[in-house]
């Protein structure tokens, strides 16, 4: 009896592992595809960044034909969104993560641009391009902190 229901639960166990492989392989072939044709309509552009956010997708500002074909689990999803003016109109960008943290607001930078899609940054006018500030992990913190109480009491 309980031999026969811990084989059961094997075998599902087994049909899941297999179907979530081929799905997976699916799913990366997608992306590959994907980014092989943001690298091939990626252009260079200079923009003058007005306002930086992270938002959700429908209140973005995006046009209404980005936010229709974007996949139902990514629409409730926040993501990060750039208000620049590209020539004389002023558009809404999404972001790539790491370039979201380099942008800087109220300056003028070259970008590369993958239809509305910032990946790359060249360069900032008047400076360079800083890294990305590294987040401190909960450990490290509460470790300053202890050793900046150590450094007052004495």
């Amino acid at each position: 009896m309980f031999g026969k229901i811990l084989m059961v639960i094997l075998i599902i166990v087994l049909i899941a592992l297999v179907v979530l492989y081929f799905a997976g392989n699916r799913m990366q072939k997608k992306q590959i595809q994907a980014e092989q044709q943001m690298e091939a309509m990626k252009q260079t552009a200079s923009i003058l960044v007005i306002d930086k956010k992270i938002m959700k997708l429908k209140e973005s500002g995006l046009p209404e034909t980005v936010i229709n074909e974007t996949p139902w689990y990514a629409k409730r999803s926040k993501m990060p969104i750039v208000k620049a003016k590209v020539g004389p109109r002023i558009m809404v960008l999404v972001a790539d993560r790491a370039v979201w943290d380099v942008i800087p607001v109220k300056s003028e930078v070259k970008v590369e641009i993958s239809g509305i899609y910032i990946t790359a940054i060249k360069s900032v006018r008047g400076g360079s391009v800083k890294a990305a500030p590294r987040k401190q992990g909960f450990l490290l913190r509460m470790r300053n902190k202890l050793s900046g109480s150590l450094k007052k009491n004495s």
